[in-house]
């Protein structure tokens, strides 16, 4: 499910609840500027809440929602683009909150509406609740200029979004003190209740450091090999209990506990020795001063695995295209791997690498040698060094043309021409998958 359609339908189930709530209510008392404000006010900050609890639910990192959305990558898009509209909706829901002074000069206050009843346990702290919600979204808005903000070092914005689950616990207070007793009675009460109580669950988690902790297992770093100087190979051998990976999934591997956990596509095939290797690719401070801090013999983690990017069957009777772009060759390295002890059992498979520069690049060898095994599997290397550039549109035309399906990894940039061309073509969507890494 794509994420604009799994926001889309959880904020319409969000404002169906309010319209019910409101249709079984008494009739509404006062002007239609007042009643737009105040009504506004309350949807707004229902589909904040509502969408701070989704996120905090999806920080859990939920097994059962991976294959619905087409893996953790995708649960981690969501949860990304939920808490930035909740922000927004949570500025929206200020902004109406601050146009009472500006109505009453325009509308009076005759046709100002009586404030609804609510729950009596919390009308001793409405003016303590009001205060929280302010300020919290004052530090929600904070975080999201730093959170978008690329520059901000990976290390420091992980000890600022740890303050996440505080702030959020705080602003389930402002909400279930505020909110009318009319909508606590009835569906969207129900709605919210379920989604603060697993908000919450997902804040103490993270408070705890709890989430993820199943599926952790400790290794040591079997190998270090600099690829060339902007990719560095880290293969690690996990202690027993490591339950093994499918070709094309990721991990969260910390090196160092101080900086905390980074997702990395495994680029090995499985195998039964417990060793899983990484291609890390020198993209800010972190990665690129890795190879002088990582050593063999050193204690890790891997948290994991996680994702669902993997091909279709050979059955599926299309040849299937595979487009990388620079470091997101990983999963296809891990998919051609595993191939090579069946080669027979390849799907059939045009594999389409963008690269700089082909000549200097690490794993071209290695792709047509992999590639060369497989007679299934053709293998076109575009090198930008030489002038040769992937023709995105046509390919995509191509491909929808034949009822081919695209897998794509690499440069969100690419990946948003390649998804235009494929939906211009009239290409179904969800023939496109595509690994999305941007956990930020």
């Amino acid at each position: 499910m794509h994420t604009r359609t799994a926001i889309g339908l959880f904020l319409g189930a969000l404002t169906l609840a309010w319209g019910w709530d409101l249709a079984w209510q008494a009739p509404l008392q006062g002007g239609w500027p007042w009643l737009l404000r105040q009504q506004g006010l309350y949807l707004t900050g229902i589909w904040s809440i509502g969408l701070m609890s989704l996120a905090m639910i999806l920080a859990l990192r939920p097994r059962p929602l991976e294959r619905p959305l087409g893996g953790m990558d995708k649960v981690y898009r969501l949860h990304k683009w939920a808490g930035i509209l909740a922000v927004a909706t949570g500025l929206a829901h200020w902004l109406i909150e601050l146009s009472k002074g500006p109505l009453n000069a325009l509308a009076g206050i005759a046709g100002r509406p009586p404030h609804p009843a609510s729950v009596t346990l919390f009308d001793s702290v409405r003016g303590y609740a009001k205060d929280l919600g302010e300020w919290g979204l004052y530090l929600l808005l904070a975080m999201l200029v730093i959170t978008l903000w690329r520059r901000f070092p990976y290390h420091a914005w992980r000890w600022v979004h740890r303050a996440m689950p505080l702030l959020y616990l705080a602003l389930v207070s402002h909400a279930a003190a505020l909110l009318p007793r009319m909508h606590w009675q009835g569906v969207t009460g129900a709605l919210l209740g379920l989604l603060m109580a697993g908000g919450t669950w997902g804040a103490v988690s993270a408070l705890a450091g709890r989430i993820g902790r199943r599926r952790r297992h400790a290794g040591t770093v079997a190998a270090v090999r600099r690829q060339d100087p902007g990719v560095l190979e880290v293969v690690c051998e996990l202690d027993a209990g490591w339950p093994g990976h499918k070709p094309g999934q990721f991990a969260f591997l910390t090196l160092d506990e101080r900086e905390g956990a980074h997702p990395y596509t495994i680029a090995s095939a499985p195998g039964p020795d417990r060793r899983i290797a990484f291609q890390i690719k020198a993209l800010g401070d972190y990665t690129r001063g890795l190879a002088a801090r990582v050593q063999e013999g050193q204690r890790i983690t891997v948290e994991g695995p996680y994702g669902c990017f993997r091909p279709a069957p050979p059955e599926s009777g299309t040849t299937q295209v595979w487009i990388a772009g620079g470091i997101g060759v990983t999963p296809f390295l891990s998919w051609l791997e595993s191939m090579q002890a069946d080669p027979a059992g390849a799907p059939r498979a045009h594999l389409h690498y963008c690269v700089r520069d082909a000549g200097a690049d690490p794993f071209v060898p290695r792709l047509r040698a992999l590639c060369n095994a497989l007679p299934s599997v053709a293998l076109t290397v575009h090198d930008s060094h030489a002038g040769q550039r992937l023709d995105a549109s046509r390919l995509a035309s191509d491909a929808a043309g034949h009822a081919q399906d695209i897998w794509f990894c690499g440069p969100p940039g690419l990946a948003r021409t390649l998804r235009r061309a494929w939906r211009r073509a009239g290409g179904a969507g969800e023939g496109f998958h595509q690994e999305a890494f941007e956990m930020r």
